[in-house]
């Protein structure tokens, strides 16, 4: 192995928290000293029509799950104990042979790392002697994350350890590390401890949220106490519809992309939000009350529960019951506390750097020579 090892990492465009995972990692593998470094989008340049069509299917099925036809839902639940039968994963591994092959031969990399789950990388890298590493960006296991040939497993909890490990991986390699996050959220966490927020911040970049918006908001404005944030990212027809909509209102601010939504969560007293595994791992780790609203079926509904069950997030499938479950938390500032120290206690927010220096270590220590 190079003294200084070359890296490669994986990652996909469906939802942007693989890809946020992947920029947390890059980050910290430039800062520990790792010169050769490369995010690939595996699927969207190696078949960029079949990612647009993969990437359309996804977003449609949940549009159209309000309706009940959920495609992604049925199949993430009907393959989430064997992948057998799932013909998307068949069709990620199949697909991604070919051109992860040829990035192989291209970039040399002496370490390759997964933040989606593309059985081709375990496959492929085994062939070929280069060690490869996942890292699960959900709080909940689905089978298409498992494969015999993976060096090493990083996960967020000791419950999906745990889980792992009952599906026959050695305990040695899977490490609980937490969820990758931007350091920018890492250095915000110590902010955090004495936060007095006094906003809701609501996160509406997802296009399912635009047939209730306007009413969350307005049902939400009961909260005399509070300023609304809401971040709209790209969706910029519903922010053009709710500046016109609330423009009078002064206690309401709707913004599109920001590059600094550490700050805005920073400032919060909670979050409503989609339960995506970097966005509440991102809450978690600055102490942030979770509020989640009408999860998607899948991981985003699994991440929800796990979160529930730990006394961490509230679900909501109607505007009442989001009005009626803030006012229960806001009304017990006793409460409210317990919740952030749960987060407290259970926060990781060195994940990245931990998981890059376990790697490089391992690297390094197999770089040793025997002495004979």
């Amino acid at each position: 192995m190079n003294a200084n090892p070359r890296v490669l990492i994986l990652t996909a465009s469906y939802g942007n928290g693989h890809l946020q995972a992947s920029k947390a990692l890059y980050q910290q593998f430039i800062e520990q000293g790792i010169e050769h470094v490369k995010i690939v989008n595996l699927m969207k340049e190696g078949h960029p029509f079949i990612n647009l069509i993969t990437t359309t299917l996804i977003n449609t099925s949940v549009r159209s799950s309000r309706f009940g036809l959920d495609y992604y839902g049925w199949c993430y639940y009907l393959t989430r104990e064997t992948k057998q039968t799932a013909l998307f994963q068949k069709s990620m591994t199949y697909l991604g042979q070919k051109k992860l092959k040829e990035l192989i031969q291209e970039e040399q990399p002496d370490v390759v790392v997964n933040t989606f789950p593309f059985g081709a990388a375990p496959e492929v890298c085994s062939s070929m002697g280069i060690q490869n590493f996942t890292v699960l960006t959900d709080y909940a296991l689905h089978a298409s994350w498992l494969h015999p040939s993976v060096d090493k497993y990083y996960v967020a909890t000791e419950e999906l350890k745990q889980q792992i490990v009952f599906h026959g991986v050695n305990k040695e390699r899977v490490e609980v590390s937490g969820i990758p996050i931007r350091q920018e959220f890492a250095m915000e966490s110590s902010i955090a401890r004495s936060r007095k927020g006094n906003l809701i911040l609501i996160m509406a970049t997802d296009n399912s949220v635009n047939g209730y918006m306007e009413d969350m908001i307005s049902a939400l404005a009961m909260f005399a106490q509070f300023r609304l944030v809401v971040i709209c990212g790209h969706n910029e027809k519903l922010r053009q519809r709710l500046l016109e909509i609330f423009a009078t209102n002064p206690r309401i601010r709707i913004l599109g992309y920001v590059d600094n939504v550490h700050e805005w969560m920073s400032q919060a007293a909670c979050i409503i939000t989609k339960a995506g595994g970097l966005t509440i791992t991102e809450a978690i780790v600055l102490r942030l009350p979770l509020f989640i609203y009408k999860p998607h079926a899948g991981q985003e509904k699994e991440n929800a529960l796990y979160l529930s069950s730990r006394g961490m997030a509230s679900i909501s499938n109607s505007l009442e019951e989001l009005v009626s479950n803030m006012d229960y938390l806001f009304r017990r500032p006793s409460l409210y506390e317990e919740v952030r120290k749960r987060m407290a206690d259970m926060q990781r927010s060195q994940a990245a750097a931990h998981i890059v220096s376990d790697i490089t270590h391992r690297l390094a220590r197999e770089a040793i020579p025997l002495s004979i």
